[in-house]
């Protein structure tokens, strides 16, 4: 029950994500956008992992995140021209 209705908010967040990626007035607000998707992958990923009793795709979550912080740190130095 509870897990039905984190995947409801999790796909609702998912919408209003793709909809700030594809309509971002500016280069930030779709950067933004971008990792906040890769936040509720991670989401999605740990959900995963507790249904499926699997503890590795845990380790699977954390490295998609620091994978994702990484990238979004990298591109926002890029585009603030500190690279």
């Amino acid at each position: 029950m509870i897990i039905t209705i984190s995947l409801v908010f999790i796909g609702a967040a998912v919408i209003l994500g793709f909809i700030r990626l594809i309509a971002g007035p500016t280069v930030s607000d779709r950067l933004l956008a971008a990792d906040t998707l890769t936040t509720i992958t991670t989401a999605v990923i740990v959900l995963l992992s507790l249904v499926a009793l699997r503890v590795i795709y845990m380790d699977v979550a954390i490295v998609y995140a620091v994978l994702g912080f990484v990238g979004v740190v990298t591109v926002a130095r890029y585009l603030e021209g500190g690279i």
